[in-house]
């Protein structure tokens, strides 16, 4: 009888122990899952690709959310306002969009040059650039901008042009 006893005690906790197992694990989980969640949250800004003229929609300059926007700097739309502010239009060769941008622009920046500017889009349709990017190789095409003009039909377009 004391054996029983003991086998049911002993059955208890190995019972109460396995629960305390099952529910640390389980906050575990959800513990690393909250903080996952955190962290999409936090890089969901951070992590963007880049948008050719064609691709911007109406939602994109309502809603002026932050975005890049790649393409090549068209030819003769330079202008320099003053000493660090500048307007140029950046294009895919079927659509352009106007850029402005007050700041220091790279060395490797000129008309026909591939270029990603981040920015967001203000109420008036201009994008307003925080930051220009410029490729730094002449020759080089970014793959993802190399597709799409593919995909568009503009490949054969782009290499035959002067940029």
């Amino acid at each position: 009888m004391s054996e029983t006893r003991y086998e049911t005690s002993l059955n208890l906790y190995l019972a109460r122990r396995q629960k305390r197992r099952l529910w640390v694990i389980f906050a575990g989980i959800c513990i690393l899952a909250c903080v996952a969640g955190l962290v999409f949250f936090a890089l969901r800004d951070t992590v963007s690709f880049f948008r050719v003229p064609s691709d911007i929609t109406a939602e994109d300059r309502v809603l002026q959310t932050r975005l890049r926007l790649g393409g090549y700097v068209e030819k003769g739309t330079v202008k320099h306002i003053a000493d660090t502010q500048v307007r140029f239009r950046v294009t895919d060769f079927r659509n352009s969009e106007q850029v402005y941008f007050n700041g220091i622009l790279p060395d490797l920046f000129r008309e026909g040059q591939g270029v990603i500017v981040e920015g967001r889009f203000d109420a008036s349709g201009i994008f307003i650039a925080g930051r220009v990017l410029a490729r730094h190789d002449e020759k080089y095409v970014p793959k993802d901008l190399a597709d799409r003009l593919k995909a568009q039909g503009l490949w054969e377009e782009y290499l035959n042009s002067d940029r």
